[in-house]
């Protein structure tokens, strides 16, 4: 049963509970409607009821409300007219016909819940015609329905019998069919149900030590174990071969397989073997057996590299701890109270060296006489493939370019902090060292460590807005932790985590971590390369970046050169800094940035977060492993599907393009006397940022910024003369929030109205903006406590309405409160005051807004009435009309908030501030009075139209509430100057125009216009620029892939010299690796290129599967393995079992996608 809300005939908001489709045998009530009312016109009104509870709520009210029938009942109407206007109607008939219709998914039901009263019980039941596209189905997976009514039982009885013998009754071993050993041993891996004795057991499981086997005692199937039946496990020899003087392992010997934990007998090649040089040690012999020994000298424990595969990509994809894992691996054992041996701790062990091994075997570190020792700082990471790398993706004169071109070789760089990857105080760097700390992604711990000691009297930074302390609070939810958070950098534009790019962070966001972060990564690039950093507190950071730069130790300390250097904030945080931070650090002002938003690095933040409980109380050297590990994999399916994000991208960025640019050429058609001009002036800005600013409102007087300042000032005069402060929020700042929290909620409340029974995702959003003005309006109230105590006092005397939004809750400012609610401490000294100059500023610089998007709006609708023809173009003048009427509101509304508040403020004396109260017949362009007639007009026969609905509702015997009438009257009336009606001329102006000394003719539309011109031409810029920049990064991608597989073919051939000195084993390994290496990465490259160009996708279709040709069955197919002894049945049996799992796989997957990580991880995923 779903809820939604409709806007209906009388203009008021009602909850209507409806259902479709539902089985006939839920348990609901029902309104079934009568039939003329589906044989008279589709759009006629019907019936449905609103519930409201009384003020005690022990009692429910009914209020009968027509309703704009749904398009169900619509499409019934029209199916019923058409099928029926020859023939007489299948609802006036009646007997058998109808009683033995089906008719359960043939009406249209409206259900609610049992606990109110069935009105609708004595309404005539009857049946609707059969929608034309009606679902067959009920539930939306019928496959799950179907084998939930015919086969759940089945399968039950088949598990059942499954416990028993099954068809296995036999009384002879079907191994070696001798009478004197009676079958009773079945494994539960092998395929079939057939018993074993025990020998034959035995004989079968030697390749397969580790499969569970079940013992029949004659009634029932008891668990055992292939080291009770007496099988003992050979290492050194080929499988079926025992060593002629074999070393027995140690007693109590455990292994951990992705089946359960299991107790064996091993015996190692011993001494006086022929074999037993070419076997190796202990540890040698177990690794080429697959299981990975957790010592050196005498292991006994192991697990096998299945377990390790299983447990580490679940940990990757899944974030799967090591405890889950084991006790996973306890319960698949015995999962009846009682315990195996523990082996916790050496699990532990086992898993951070798997990990390592296996990045050193990838970063081709086995492939270099050094080893891991020779590793350099980061040289385990996985690079960028689409980033700038002189020598590997770029042209020899990449850096001659001109100047216009110079953008496509721009390094962007986005740093921030994690505060969720904390770390407490376990162990020491002496106890638990990292194995890889600072060979991919986290910083060399030593020096890194000696650089902050010498660092000790900085604070961590602030944000300009003074918020840092609401928004961290780190003096509380930082005490007792030895590391506060994480920094990084990643590359802005496709979230790669850069070589030695993460840092640990102490006190918080400090200068001195962040710039040892930022000169750490930027030594692993070219220093000649134009670069944008991007970071969320730049506006504080890049101050004095250079001194303290020149500061840092020399393995970090890094070149910058100014010209070539651009500061910008994320596209989505940049909301949340100062005017003069939105102008100085947008990605939308800087040229070359292309539609680069930054933003990316809270994805792998997102990613991450799920180890950081786990992490929380690791040693530090196991953090470390455990950190880059996850980074490593991050990087990688990053890499796999880029060619994909690419793609996506370009083809967007190409849609955008066009439209911009249409957009921009319609603009400057209407402007051609001004483009140039304007235009000259956008250029000189960009060349000299002291130039006036195309983009910036023009304002007189002051401005709310200027206001902030000098609240500043005084402040800081106040904090000189030794004056105590209430808080670390100033209180011109918990002035200034509270504000922005009044202007977060106007915003919800005009989306809110904006995407009222939308689809299902718009209303998903509204909830995740309610969630955080929530959380924004209990930090505000926290504030509260401490500068305006009655305000709490208020609030909580307040008795909420039923249903009432955050973003409809009052916020008790200082001009709400009486003056005695404001004396004796109810209110600090001065935030009055504060309050009347910041509303002030408001009303000047909306007014200043909202003038300039009616301008705007006046241009839109103008051009659209003159040269929008065909539904496309329609459709999207629409669409940029209806942005614009949303900033006008909010602008009008702002404007409107901050009057009231002066209005009060001023003793209720409408002329004492210098502002005017704002109409909705206020709200209009310079010239179009006459629109207000027009309104006029409209409303009234707006209003004709209710009362007409409403009589003939009355005439059919349908009453409507009054309180339904009264809001349809006055609906359209708020806000309404009743002076000005009929009384203007068609040339009058808006007092809005000329409030501000404008004579409301061309200073206005001049301003107006050149703004939103810069704007357009700034957004078709960076849309070009993008386009360009996604081309190159195209380019870039398969040379930097094929430089990698070119890389692993030296390897090979570094190898193939090295015959003489290694074992001849091991270079057939390192050879074979190195060129599956290369084909994996000529893969790769390989399908970027084929990527790149294929058609884009519709909208709604999803990608065809990429088919993997696997060599091996392709020539057993055409029958290339000839050196295969396979007789023909064998081979027909194989062909069709092929066939048949091919056509199995083509249904299966019939229209999914499959992303190019899960194709490559399926079946390389120790090949990265």
């Amino acid at each position: 049963m779903t809820t939604r809300r409709i806007n209906r005939v009388c203009g008021r908001h009602l909850e209507v509970v409806s259902g479709s489709h539902l089985a006939t045998s839920t348990s609901v009530s029902t309104h079934t409607f009568s039939g003329d009312v589906f044989m008279s016109d589709a759009h006629r009104p019907i019936n449905t009821f609103v519930d409201r509870a009384s003020e005690d709520s022990r009692r429910i009210y009914r209020d009968i409300v027509p309703i704009e029938p749904p398009s169900p009942v619509k499409n019934a109407r029209l199916a019923g007219t058409h099928q029926h206007s020859d023939a007489p109607s299948a609802l006036q008939g009646s007997g058998a016909a109808n009683s033995n219709a089906d008719t359960s998914q043939e009406r249209y039901e409206m259900f609610h819940n049992n606990s109110w009263d069935d009105t609708a019980e004595d309404l005539p039941q009857m049946s609707l015609p059969k929608f034309p596209h009606a679902h067959k189905g009920i539930f939306s997976d019928n496959t799950l329905y179907n084998w939930k009514e015919k086969s759940r039982d089945r399968y039950v009885l088949e598990f059942l019998h499954h416990d028993g013998c099954g068809d296995a009754s036999n009384t002879l071993c079907p191994g070696c069919r001798n009478p004197k050993r009676p079958p009773g041993y079945r494994c539960r891996e092998c395929k079939g149900t057939l018993l074993f004795c025990k020998q034959c057991c035995i004989k079968r499981h030697l390749e397969h030590p580790l499969h569970i086997i079940d013992a029949w005692d004659g009634s029932k199937f008891l668990r055992t174990s292939l080291q009770a039946l007496g099988l003992r496990v050979q290492f050194g020899h080929p499988p079926g071969e025992y060593c002629v003087n074999p070393e027995r392992g140690r007693e109590g010997f455990v292994v951990l397989h992705h089946n359960s934990i299991h107790e064996v007998d091993v015996d190692y090649c011993g001494p006086g073997c022929e074999n037993r040089a070419r076997a190796g040690s202990h540890d040698t012999q177990l690794l080429r057996g697959g299981w990975f020994p957790a010592s050196e000298d005498r292991p006994q424990t192991c697990m096998t590299l299945a377990a390790l595969e299983q447990f580490h990509i679940a940990n990757l994809q899944a974030k799967m701890t090591m405890y889950d894992y084991y006790q996973s691996l306890v319960k698949l054992t015995r999962n009846d109270g009682t315990k195996p041996p523990d082996r916790y701790q050496v699990f532990i062990r086992i898993c951070r060296e798997y990990k390592h091994v296996m990045s050193l075997k990838r970063g081709g570190r086995g492939h270099d006489a050094g080893g891991a020792k020779a590793t350099k700082p980061g040289e385990l990471a996985i690079r960028c493939p689409a980033c700038l790398r002189p020598g590997v993706n770029l042209p020899k004169d990449w850096d001659k370019v001109s100047k216009e071109d110079r953008f496509i070789y721009t390094l962007f760089i986005a740093l921030d902090a994690c505060f969720r990857l904390k770390w407490g105080l376990v162990s020491s760097e002496l106890k638990d060292p990292g194995l890889g700390t600072g060979m991919a992604y986290m910083l060399e711990n030593v020096p890194y460590r000696e650089y902050l000691l010498g660092v000790t009297d900085q604070k961590e930074m602030s944000t300009c807005s003074g918020l840092a302390a609401l928004d961290y609070a780190n003096t509380k939810f930082s005490r007792g932790y030895s590391t506060t958070g994480v920094g990084m950098g990643v590359c802005a534009r496709h979230e790669f985590i850069q070589p030695n790019g993460v840092g640990d962070l102490q006190k918080g966001e400090r200068y001195a971590n962040m710039d040892y972060i930022f000169g750490s990564l930027l030594r692993h690039h070219d220093p000649l390369l134009r670069k944008v950093i991007s970071y969320d507190i730049i506006c504080q950071w890049f101050k004095f970046l250079f001194e303290r730069l020149i500061l840092l130790p020399e393995l970090v300390r890094c070149i910058l050169i100014l010209p070539w250097l651009a500061f910008v904030i994320p596209k989505m945080h940049i909301d949340a800094h100062t005017i003069a931070c939105t102008i100085l650090f947008s990605l939308n002002l800087i040229p070359g940035s292309g539609q680069t938003d930054s933003e990316g690095i809270e994805r792998p933040w997102a990613n991450v977060g799920g180890i950081a409980s786990s992490t929380r109380m690791m040693g530090p050297g196991a953090r470390h492993d455990t950190i880059d590990d996850h980074w490593l994999f991050w990087n990688w399916m990053k890499l796999t599907s880029l060619a994909d994000t690419l793609h996506r991208r370009l083809d967007n960025a190409l849609e955008q393009q066009a439209i911009q640019r249409e957009a921009l050429k319609d603009f400057s058609e209407q402007q051609k006397g001004r483009v140039e001009a304007w235009k000259q002036m956008v250029h000189d800005y960009e060349e000299d940022p002291k130039k006036k600013n195309p983009y910036e409102m023009v304002v007189t007087g002051l401005t709310e910024m200027q206001v902030r300042l000098q609240f500043q000032k005084e402040e800081e005069e106040a904090a000189k003369l030794g004056l105590p402060a209430k808080h670390k929020v100033t209180p011109s700042v918990f002035m200034v929030e509270c504000l922005q929290v009044e202007e977060d909620q106007r915003e919800v409340r005009v989306q809110a109205e904006l995407k009222k029974a939308k689809t299902t995702s718009q209303q998903i959003d509204i909830g995740v903006l309610r969630t955080k003005l929530i959380r924004r309006l209990a930090q505000l109230q926290k504030l509260q406590n401490t500068y305006s105590p009655a305000s709490i006092v208020v609030l909580e005397k307040r008795e909420a309405l039923p249903e009432e939004q955050p973003e409809d809750e009052p916020l008790f400012l200082p001009s709400t409160l009486s003056e005695a609610e404001r004396t004796n401490g109810g209110c600090s000294e001065g935030l009055w005051e504060m309050e009347y100059l910041l509303r002030d500023t408001q009303c000047r610089g909306a007014l200043a807004k909202l003038r300039n998007q009616l301008v705007i709006k006046a241009q839109f609708l103008n051009y659209k009435h003159l040269h929008s023809r065909g539904q496309g173009a329609i459709t999207r003048a629409r669409t940029i009309v209806g942005h614009n009427k949303s900033k006008i509101r909010l602008h009008s509304e702002k404007y409107q908030a901050a009057w009231d508040a002066l209005f009060t403020m001023t003793g209720g004396i409408e002329g004492a501030m210098g502002w005017r109260k704002l109409r909705k017949a206020d709200i209009r362009c310079m010239e179009d009075a006459e629109d207000i007639r027009i309104k006029e007009k409209r409303q009234e026969r707006a209003k004709e139209r209710h009362k007409r609905k409403f009589q003939e509702l009355l005439d059919h015997g349908v009453e409507v509430p009054a309180w339904v009438q009264e809001a349809s009257e006055g609906e359209d009336d708020a806000g309404e100057d009743p002076g000005g009606r009929g009384t203007e001329s068609r040339r009058e102006v808006s007092w809005i125009w000329t409030a501000a000394g404008m004579t409301g003719t061309d200073a206005a539309l001049e301003d107006a216009l050149q703004i939103e011109w810069a704007k357009a031409y700034a957004r078709s810029r960076r849309w070009d620029e993008e386009v360009r920049l996604l081309k190159e990064e195209f380019c870039r991608l398969p040379l930097s892939l094929e430089f990698e597989a070119a890389l692993w073919a030296r390897r090979a051939d570094v190898v193939r010299g090295m015959v003489s000195t290694l074992d001849g084993a091991y270079v057939q390994g390192l050879i074979a690796y190195a060129l599956k290496q290369e084909a994996l990465f000529s893969n790769i490259a390989a399908r970027a290129r084929t990527t790149e160009t294929e058609p884009k996708v519709a909208r709604g279709k999803k990608k065809p599967r990429e088919k993997i040709v696997d060599p091996l069955a392709e020539a057993t197919r055409r029958g290339g393995m000839g050196n295969v002894d396979l007789d023909e049945e064998d081979g027909d049996d194989d062909e069709r079992l092929l066939a048949a799992a091919d056509e199995g796989d083509a249904f299966e997957d019939a229209g999914e996608v499959d992303s190019d990580e899960e194709l490559i991880m399926a079946g390389e995923l120790d090949d990265v």
